[in-house]
């Protein structure tokens, strides 16, 4: 099953950290990763930067493209008033088919503040509990997921 997750870190680096135990936990079989992008926001920046990683060349283009208006949406258009309302509802019409909907949307637009860094991961085929054990002690926060809500009852168990 593809899954996707967004995952909320309390330093602007925890998200790198987080992709380097992802990408050895695929190197040993763990989790296969369709793609990923991580969002920080060191302190001090007028605005966060985002680093998009094309990790399944069949499908990244495609992949770059969702990352790039959800982000871009989110945190690089200037969001004014009314304009903020406007913008992510036309993102949540073009994301709705991931699963993610306009309450997460907000959700990771609000959190995403400067000093911490979203990792958002499209994943498949993973082993919950043995992958847990690799991502436990990384102090993130589940933002979004297209889980429903026994996985991602599972997921916060397993992830603690």
């Amino acid at each position: 099953m593809t899954t996707f997750t967004a995952w909320k870190f309390d330093t602007a680096d925890g998200a790198a950290k987080a992709v380097d135990a992802l990408k050895a936990a695929q190197t040993d079989g763990l989790v296969r990763i369709v793609d990923h992008a991580v969002i920080s926001w060191p302190q001090g920046d007028a605005k966060p930067s985002m680093h998009h990683s094309h990790d399944d060349k069949l499908r990244g283009t495609g992949w770059g493209a969702f990352w790039g208006l959800l982000f871009g949406g989110l945190f690089f258009v200037p969001l004014l008033g009314a304009a903020v309302g406007a913008a992510v509802g036309g993102i949540s019409k073009a994301v709705a088919a991931v699963g993610i909907d306009d309450a997460q949307l907000e959700s990771i637009r609000a959190q995403i503040t400067e000093g911490t860094s979203l990792l958002c991961a499209v994943t498949e085929n993973a082993d919950m509990d043995r992958l847990g054990e690799r991502l436990h002690g990384l102090h993130s926060t589940l933002v979004a997921t297209n889980l429903t809500e026994a996985e991602r009852s599972l997921l916060l168990e397993t992830f603690g």
